[in-house]
């Protein structure tokens, strides 16, 4: 136990001075995310490395707290999810430049949706949109500028409809394979009894019945609930301007990445035939041309690979930081306390009250990153998969809890929520191009906002009853009972 001790990174002021980081991290994301409403990767990172820099002045050896940085950015964990990242970043590049959205808008335009089911046309547009691109911020940014004016015109009701694109966004980035929270989160959870952490395709199909299950809800609800609007002239221009038919082509590849995704467990397999089949589908179709892959011009480089990979920068810097700090968390035994604190308390002693725990603890970190789900699964995933396997809970159980919980209430808190900010700043922008579209309040994008809140209940109902949950095998294979 001593020997132990004397090898923890030590701080002046004890122990708790090595939150620091953390805590510095937290304040620029609250001042980045919620004051200042910048919603920028490289600024969070910023402030990670801002925290980690004052943090070393407590620490009564500079070097190996440096060294504690460096350990923690350079773990495995951190250098499969970065990789990762910048394979899907070349997929999702190649999608929003495919058009997706366009084919949404042919599809209801042809059969002429109006109302209430305009509605929920939108919310499972977005669903697929966001489930083939894996952003829920890109699809909100392509799904507002086409859906939203075009469904107040038919009738659709204005905060409903605005929840339906978020929730769909929602919906995307709680399931598809090239999310960065589906990522983030099978990254995280490792298993016990062989090597690696949980495989992504495992873990799509592991949580389909949940996500599944909170869109069904959330459809019917908007169906019932989305009408009311007036009808309006106009919307025909303006579905006309941007439908194209070629883009439901796409989704090709998408189901391609998806069954060998599910088939082989292998994301990098299944990506890199998305990759291939997409590129070859979009310059079949005429949908891009060669030029589109990549090109130079004047100097720059450009092309959807090239601009895949750089937007993947972000996340990647913000990924070292986090990951710095969770170096010096783990360094001082600052984590192994906090962890046995959850494992050890009255409400972890059963399944049920571990998965609460874990339940509680991503909401609160996502409610602290502005409800920046990748970033929160990134930062209490360590902990999570600590709770998880002191119980042999799955790894694709506690994925699945870790990402689904994130993507629930803390994504439609008004005044907190980037996503509320986003829908607002989105509709505002719509405002000053068309005069028919009227104010919709962030409390009314609350309420309006169906799958985060069914989601919430379904994956509730899932954690009192135990429907889904499944422990971790001898050989890591999902069973029903550790017994077994």
């Amino acid at each position: 136990m001593n020997d132990k001790k004397d090898t923890l990174l030590e701080f002046h002021g004890g122990q708790r001075m090595a939150l620091i980081p953390m805590l510095i991290f937290v304040f620029f994301c609250i001042l980045f995310f919620v004051v200042f409403k910048v919603f920028d990767m490289e600024a969070l990172a910023t402030g990670g490395f801002i925290g980690l820099i004052i943090g070393s002045f407590f620490s009564k050896d500079w070097k190996k707290y440096w060294d504690s940085v460096t350990e923690g950015v350079a773990s495995p964990m951190n250098a499969v999810l970065i990789m990762i990242l910048f394979v899907v970043g070349i997929f999702t590049q190649l999608m929003a430049k495919s058009g997706v959205a366009g084919g949404f808008v042919w599809l209801g335009d042809l059969i002429q949706l109006k109302g209430g089911v305009f509605t929920a046309f939108t919310f499972i547009a977005t669903c697929i949109i966001a489930t083939a691109t894996g952003t829920s911020i890109g699809t909100m940014f392509s799904a507002f500028p086409i859906l939203f004016p075009s469904g107040i015109l038919l009738g659709a009701n204005p905060a409903l409809l605005s929840g339906a694109i978020l929730s769909g966004a929602i919906f995307g980035d709680n399931l598809a394979p090239v999310s960065d929270t589906t990522i983030a989160s099978a990254a995280t959870q490792l298993y016990r009894n062989r090597e690696g952490s949980a495989d992504i395709g495992g873990v799509v199909a592991s949580r389909f019945k949940f996500a599944i299950t909170g869109a069904i809800i959330s459809t019917i609800l908007y169906a019932i609930l989305g009408g009311g609007g007036d009808l309006g002239q106009g919307a025909g221009e303006i579905l006309q301007q941007y439908m194209n038919p070629k883009g439901l082509i796409m989704l090709i590849p998408v189901a391609i990445l998806l069954y060998i995704a599910i088939k082989t467990r292998d994301i990098f397999t299944a990506i890199t035939w998305g990759i291939i089949s997409g590129t070859i589908i979009a310059l079949i179709f005429n949908i891009i041309t060669v030029n589109d892959i990549m090109h130079i011009e004047d100097g720059a480089l450009g092309g959807f690979i090239f601009e895949g990979v750089l937007g993947m920068i972000g996340i990647a810097v913000f990924n070292i930081s986090l990951f710095g700090i969770i170096g010096v968390l783990n360094a001082s035994g600052t984590m192994d306390s906090i962890i046995n604190g959850i494992v050890n308390s009255r409400l972890a002693q059963t399944e049920i009250g571990s998965e609460i725990a874990i339940a509680l603890g991503v909401m609160v970190s996502a409610m602290a990153l502005g409800a920046a789900s990748g970033p929160a699964i990134i930062m209490f995933g360590p902990i999570a998969n600590e709770i998880g396997q002191s119980k042999d809970l799955h790894p694709y159980r506690r994925a699945n809890l870790i990402d689904g919980y994130a993507n629930t209430i803390p994504t439609v808190i008004p005044f907190i929520s980037a996503f509320i900010f986003i829908a607002l700043t989105l509709i505002q922008g719509l405002q000053g191009e068309y005069a028919f579209i009227p104010d919709v309040n962030p409390i009314q994008i609350t309420i309006s906002s169906f799958y985060p809140i069914a989601l919430f209940l379904v994956l509730s109902f899932s954690v009192f009853t135990g429907w889904g949950r499944e422990y971790e095998g001898t050989d890591g294979e999902p069973v029903k009972s550790v017994s077994q």
